[in-house]
C-alpha cells in the first residue's frame, strides 16, 4: 500500500492556511445563516490553488484534444484501410499519435491528477468528530483547536462533515439533525451530478465526437457514466467534499470558456465531391467561439439581354423587314 500521509499533510496545509487567511480578514468563525462561512470559502479556495497549480496542464489538455481533432481525417483512413484488422490498425494509429505527438489520454490527465486531492479531503473531513482522542487530532498538522472548529463547521446547520448516508451514531457525535442532513447533501449531490455533466458536455459540443471508436465512448462515459455515478457514490462523500466538487466544476466551466475563446476549437470543410465525410481540417476564424465561417458573397449573375422600348401608345406598328434594300436580281 501507498503512503499517502504526504497528501493528507499537503490538503491540511492549504486548507488551514486559507481558513487563518479568511480569520485574519475578519470573516466570522461563528455560524451565520447557520454556516461558518470561513471553513466554507477555505474549501472554495482549496480548489482555487488546485486549479492554478494545474492550469498549464489544462492549457495541453486542450492543445492536445485539437491534435487528436486534426487527426481525426488520417485516422479515419487508417480505419478504412485496415477493417477487419484490429491488432494492425492499433498500431498504425500508435505509430500516428507518437509521430504527431498527440496523446489520447492527455484528455483525461486534468482529471486523474486531482484525484489524489479528492481522496486527500475526503480522508480529512471524514475524521472530523469533536470526540476523538486529542492525539488523533493533531495528525496531518492540525491543531486541537482548529480540528474541533472544523468539526463543528456548518453549511446551513448541516455539519460539513456529515454526508447522505451518515449512521446515526456519526450524526449524534456530529450534534446533526439526520433530515437536515439529507436535504442539505442530496440538494449538493443533484447539483454536482449536474455540473459533473455540464463541463463535460461543454467540451464536447465546442470539439465536437471524435472519430475514432475508443475516443468517442471516453466522451460517452464521461458524459452521461460519471453523472449517473455520482448518485450512488455521492452518498457516502461528506458535504465538504460535496462542496469542493461542485467549486471546481463551477471552476471548470469558466476556465474551458476562457480557455476556448484562446484556442478556438478547430472546425472541419466538406471535402470536394464528398457527400460525406471531412475534408481538411483548418482553425476557426475569428467569426465566433464556435468558428462560423464568414457568410460567401453571392455569385454573380450572367448579363442579362438588353432591353428593347416598347412602342409607344397609339403609335403605328413598324415593319421590319420594310426599308431593307431589295435584293438584287440575278
Amino acid at each position: 500500500m501507498f503512503n499517502l500521509d504526504w497528501i493528507y499533510y499537503a490538503i491540511s496545509w492549504i486548507l488551514l492556511t486559507w481558513h487563518s487567511a479568511w480569520d485574519a480578514i475578519g470573516v466570522p468563525a461563528e455560524a451565520v445563516i447557520g454556516t461558518n462561512f470561513s471553513w466554507i470559502l477555505a474549501i472554495v479556495f482549496l480548489v482555487v490553488t488546485v486549479r492554478v497549480i494545474l492550469f498549464p496542464v489544462f492549457v495541453k489538455q486542450i492543445k492536445s484534444q485539437r491534435a487528436m481533432q486534426a487527426l481525426q481525417p488520417k485516422v479515419k483512413e487508417l480505419q478504412e484501410k485496415h477493417k477487419g484488422d484490429r491488432e494492425t490498425l492499433q498500431k498504425e494509429m500508435m505509430e500516428l499519435y507518437r509521430k504527431e505527438k498527440a496523446n489520447p489520454l492527455m484528455g483525461c490527465l486534468p482529471m486523474f491528477l486531482q484525484i489524489p486531492v479528492f481522496l486527500g479531503l475526503f480522508h480529512v473531513l471524514k475524521r472530523l468528530n469533536p470526540f476523538k482522542e486529542e492525539d488523533k487530532k493533531t495528525l496531518y498538522g492540525w491543531a486541537v483547536d482548529q480540528f474541533n472548529s472544523a468539526s463543528h463547521a456548518k453549511l446551513f446547520t448541516a455539519p460539513i462533515a456529515g454526508k447522505f448516508g451518515s449512521t446515526a451514531d456519526e450524526l449524534t457525535n456530529l450534534g446533526a439533525n439526520g433530515t437536515t442532513v439529507k436535504v442539505i447533501a442530496g440538494i449538493l449531490v443533484l447539483v454536482m451530478m449536474g455540473t459533473t455533466y455540464l463541463t463535460s458536455r461543454q467540451m464536447i459540443l465546442k470539439t465536437g465526437w471524435a472519430e475514432d471508436p475508443q475516443q468517442r465512448m471516453v466522451q460517452r462515459l464521461m458524459l452521461y457514466g460519471i453523472p449517473l455515478s455520482l448518485l450512488v457514490s455521492g452518498s457516502i462523500f461528506p458535504i465538504g467534499v460535496i462542496i469542493y466538487w461542485v467549486t471546481n466544476n463551477l471552476f471548470t466551466l469558466g476556465q474551458q470558456q476562457w480557455v476556448l475563446r484562446k484556442y478556438p476549437p478547430l472546425v472541419t470543410t466538406p471535402a470536394k465531391g464528398a457527400g460525406v465525410g471531412r475534408g481538411p481540417v483548418q482553425p476557426a476564424k475569428s467569426g465566433g467561439l464556435f468558428g462560423r465561417k464568414a457568410a460567401q458573397a453571392p455569385a454573380k449573375q450572367a448579363p442579362s439581354a438588353p432591353k428593347v422600348a416598347a412602342p409607344k401608345p397609339g403609335a403605328k406598328p413598324v415593319n421590319p423587314k420594310k426599308g431593307r434594300p431589295a435584293k438584287r436580281q440575278g
